[in-house]
């Protein structure tokens, strides 16, 4: 017997997936590509922690695919800097890869800019893999 997996899409009608459908899904793309967008400091990594149920931090990897050592990684989140590109992976769930905004502040342009061209570079891949697969 095959389960079903149904979620409301936003105003429309009950989406509904059973077993087979969601697994056909997930072997195609692999991993599920999201993007999270939020203001600076809004938490949106504590989310994902809570999301993958961990407290770890997330292992990074740039858009090359090769590990960023921690150490350069913490010295640029000191400075409020980090790239959209980079993809987080949680050790708990590593089914999933989530790309982090910058974080928006008021009248923050260049910001919006570059997730405007991220959005649009990875609707444009070939590789389902490669795609956004939503964007929280």
């Amino acid at each position: 017997m095959s389960k079903s997996i149904s979620k409301p899409i936003s105003g429309g009608p009950l989406f509904s997936l059973n077993d087979g459908q969601a697994q056909k899904i997930k072997s195609k793309c692999g991993r599920f590509r999201i993007l999270i967008i939020g203001r600076a400091n809004a938490g949106k990594t504590t989310i994902l922690q809570k999301v993958c149920n961990t407290t770890e931090d997330p292992i990074v990897y740039d858009a090359n695919g090769e590990e960023i050592d921690p150490l350069v990684l913490e010295a640029s989140a000191s400075r409020g800097l980090h790239n959209i590109e980079e993809e987080l992976v949680f050790k708990s769930n590593p089914g999933f890869i989530f790309h982090d905004s910058r974080g928006f502040e008021a009248g923050g342009i260049e910001e919006l800019n570059k997730v405007k061209e991220f959005i649009e570079s990875r609707s444009k891949e070939t590789e389902l893999a490669r795609k956004l697969h939503a964007i929280w």
